[in-house]
């Protein structure tokens, strides 16, 4: 076997060789055509680029219903918290979670979640409950109140 008779591997494929003259087909503007943005070195034109023209998504009309609008958020507290701010049998309310700082706005209401341990004996009235932290308020000894 000669150097000249190896075969290359099948993923070897060879890159093609642009703007080698014109012999090779691939010469001059290499396959880039003539003049014009995209026949200049550097270009990148995002997909969604329409020229001068105004793009789509300025074109489509922004109306209509959206639900967006009508959620409801709640401040959200979590057990853990509750831990670090109350005392044994005290009654935890929007208004004294507001007062000490703890939530900055009540927005629809106040959510309890059931991030971290609680250790105390608390009886907390808020709007809502994940099923989680109402047994492991439970478990604690404590009472919940939905408002």
């Amino acid at each position: 076997m000669k150097l000249h008779e190896l075969n290359a591997l099948p993923e070897a494929k060879e890159n093609k060789r642009v703007g080698r003259g014109p012999g090779s087909n691939w010469g001059k503007t290499s396959g880039h055509g003539q003049k014009g943005q995209k026949s200049r070195s550097g270009v990148s034109i995002k997909p969604w680029f329409q020229g001068g023209q105004s793009p789509l998504y300025r074109r489509i009309p922004k109306r209509g219903f959206n639900n967006a609008r009508f959620t409801t958020r709640y401040a959200t507290i979590n057990l853990s918290d509750l831990n670090k701010f109350f005392n044994d049998g005290d009654v935890v309310t929007p208004e004294i979670l507001k007062e000490k700082g703890i939530i900055k706005k009540q927005l629809a209401g106040v959510k309890v979640l059931a991030n971290g341990e609680l250790e105390k004996k608390l009886t907390i009235k808020a709007n809502r409950f994940s099923s989680t932290a109402v047994t492991k308020i439970e478990n604690a000894g404590g009472k919940t109140e939905v408002i």
